[in-house]
């Protein structure tokens, strides 16, 4: 097999460098385990619009606000749905499962620190197993 000494040379040099490439390496994050459970916290509770209702029985536990700002003029505007998540997640710390939203409600005039607003207003509930 004849092969050209550039070519060979080229072979060579690129099983060296992917060689380099093997060996241990360990993975070091700066993510908090804590941190990251706190942020998937809200997707345990199940969301109800205040005319839909579980359709097992519920316990009330209590009201629970959700609240979004826009902290300067070109920040990001608040959102309901960002309102309707901070709602979810206290409701989550009070140990529910469900959230009724009762009412939100968006205001785009500065207030205080915010350049808008939103809240969400609902019940913490606590949603019994089906039988």
């Amino acid at each position: 097999m004849n092969v050209s000494r550039p070519l060979l040379s080229l072979a060579i040099s690129s099983a060296v460098l992917l060689s380099g490439c093997a060996g241990e390496y360990s993975f070091n994050t700066n993510l908090d385990s804590e941190a990251i459970d706190e942020y998937f916290k809200p997707a345990n509770v199940a969301l109800f619009k205040d005319n839909d209702r579980p359709q097992s029985a519920f316990n009330i536990l209590g009201l629970v606000e959700g609240h979004s700002c826009q902290e300067t003029e070109n920040g990001v505007p608040a959102t309901i749905a960002d309102a309707r998540t901070d709602a979810r997640k206290k409701a989550a710390e009070l140990g529910a499962n469900g959230l009724i939203v009762k009412k939100c409600m968006l205001t785009e005039q500065k207030v205080d620190n915010c350049f808008s607003e939103a809240f969400c207003v609902g019940q913490a509930i606590t949603i019994d197993a089906p039988q």
